[in-house]
This record gives C-alpha cells, sequence and structure tokens, in this order.
C-alpha cells in the first residue's frame, strides 16, 4: 500500500495516495518527440486540453519547449541560462495563452507548467497555473528555487542526468537506481533549504531523461525503493524510447504510434509499486488502466 500524502500547490491542497492522479501531457512545441506540432494553435491546443480532461486528466501539464534526446537546452552545466533554441519570449508566447484560454472555458481546470526557467515559472503561475514541473530538478536556472519558494504553488522534482545533447555519450551508471535515489535526495534537500516547502514538493525519477535504454528497466522494476526518500512520486513513461526497444520486431524498435500498450503496460506496473501520480499522453487509456491497477496498488 502506498503512501498518503496532502500535496499543497498553493490554492488547495490534493490528496495523493488514495487514487492514482493522472496529468495529461500538452506540448506545444514544433519537435516534441511524440507529439510535436500537432498543437501549435492555441484553440487547437485548449480544445486538446479539455478532450484530456473529459477522458479523465487530473491535470494538464503544458510545456513550451522540447526535451527529446539531442534537443538544445538553454540551461548549462554551470546553472547560468545560455542562449536557446527557444527564447524565453518564445516560450512565454506559446504557453501563457493556452493556459488563459484554458482557465477562461475551465476555470476549475488544474494546471502544470512544464519548465525550467524561473521567469517563465513565474509568469505561468500568474496566469492561472498551479504547479511547476521542472525536469532539470532546478539546476538549470540559478533562480529557480528562490522562485518557487515565493510562489507557494506545488512542485515536481524530476531527476536528469546530463543536458539532452549529451545523452548518447554518458557513462552508464554502475548501479542507476541508488544513484537516482542519491541525487533526488540531495536535489530535494537543496530545494528545502531554498524555502520550498516539504509540502509542496513531489518527486519523478525521470525515465529516460539522461538513462540509457538499459538503465530504465530497472528503475521500474525497483521503483518501490524510491518510496524511502518520503515524498509524492510522479512518473513519466507514456511512449518513451524504452518501450520501444523493448517492443521490438525484427530488429527495429516500436514507433512512437505502436507504443500504447506497452505503455500502459509499464504504467501498470508503476502504479502496482505505488506511483501517485502518473503523466501521459494517452490519457484514456491509462485512466482505464488507472481504474482497474488502484484496485490492487
Amino acid at each position: 500500500m502506498r503512501s498518503v500524502f496532502d500535496w499543497n500547490i498553493g490554492s488547495r491542497t490534493l490528496l495523493l495516495g488514495k487514487r492514482t492522479l493522472i496529468m495529461g501531457v500538452l506540448n506545444v512545441t514544433p519537435d516534441s518527440f511524440s507529439d510535436g506540432g500537432q498543437f501549435l494553435d492555441k484553440e487547437h491546443a485548449v480544445e486538446h486540453a479539455l478532450q484530456l480532461l473529459r477522458d479523465g486528466a487530473d491535470i494538464i501539464d503544458i510545456g513550451g519547449e522540447s526535451t527529446r534526446p539531442g534537443a538544445k537546452t538553454s540551461g548549462s552545466a554551470e546553472n547560468e541560462i545560455q542562449p536557446s533554441a527557444v527564447s524565453e519570449k518564445e516560450e512565454l508566447d506559446r504557453v501563457l495563452p493556452v493556459i488563459a484560454l484554458l482557465k477562461q472555458k475551465r476555470p476549475d481546470a488544474l494546471i502544470s507548467v512544464d519548465t525550467y526557467k524561473a521567469n517563465l515559472a513565474s509568469a505561468a503561475v500568474k496566469a492561472g497555473a498551479e504547479i511547476v514541473n521542472d525536469i532539470s530538478g532546478f539546476l538549470w536556472d540559478p533562480k529557480m528555487r528562490k522562485t518557487l519558494a515565493e510562489l507557494k504553488c506545488g512542485v515536481v522534482l524530476m531527476h536528469m542526468r546530463g543536458r539532452p545533447d549529451e545523452w548518447r555519450t554518458l557513462p552508464p551508471a554502475p548501479d542507476i537506481v541508488t544513484l537516482v535515489r542519491r541525487e533526488l535526495g540531495e536535489r530535494v534537500d537543496a530545494a528545502m533549504m531554498a524555502g520550498i516547502k516539504r509540502e509542496r514538493i513531489t518527486l519523478d525519477p525521470g525515465f529516460g531523461f539522461g538513462k540509457n535504454f538499459q538503465e530504465n528497466y530497472p528503475l521500474l522494476k525497483r521503483f518501490e525503493e524510491f518510496h524511502q526518500l518520503r515524498y509524492p512520486l510522479v512518473v513519466g513513461l507514456s511512449r518513451k524510447s524504452f518501450i520501444g526497444r523493448a517492443l521490438a520486431r525484427d530488429g527495429h524498435d516500436a514507433l512512437i504510434k505502436e507504443r500504447l500498450y506497452g505503455t500502459i503496460a509499464a504504467e501498470t506496473v508503476a502504479i502496482l509499486k505505488g506511483a501517485h501520480i502518473i503523466r501521459t499522453h494517452d490519457v484514456r487509456a491509462c485512466f482505464d488502466a488507472v481504474r482497474v491497477a488502484d484496485i490492487a496498488s
């Protein structure tokens, strides 16, 4: 049985653990690995978000910059913002109108913004987002921790090894689960030292983010070890490359459009091992899986 938490996201508190919550993915980018270019139009993006809510999503996670393998991003290893293929203004122009229109059409919609930039996080929360999902674990923008402490919103702190343009050359970790668990613990301690309250934090081990194909399988197999950190756990497995590799036929990885059943299987494993929130593209299918898996979790 998974632990139960009260997740304070500022305007309200979410009960995590009684049932699995679903975070529906909405990428307003031209180049995301799974759905790039599909929802660049504001009206189209919001209609998709509304459909995700109808399909069973509890949270809509809106992202305006791709972090697929090989993507160029604007943070540096020295925690300084550098010139990016996606400027801050461009990302703001993609994300803020979608948040505003979605809140206009569904005032009760719970919105997360997927960004590692402090200024965008601040603007998104002011526009109506209540959660900031930072894939860098608050490492790429030195202002992020202080900004989030001041915003008093909910946060998702994700683990990542290296940067997207370095992933293919990263050396394998001797024990990826122990490494991720240790580094998540270090990063959450730093976040709390900066003033982010414990009850506002959830953790994500970052499947696929700086982990090679083979390293993702032990992360899933030993997922219950992350409960040792004593935080709610968010999991993003949807359509990941390691699922495509597991489903390979005739020497070729399964295409993104062929990964639905493998995704649902992986998400079900995560639920049974205690995940609190599943971040997914395929909300309707995940919703059905959650209804069954929650009975046994």
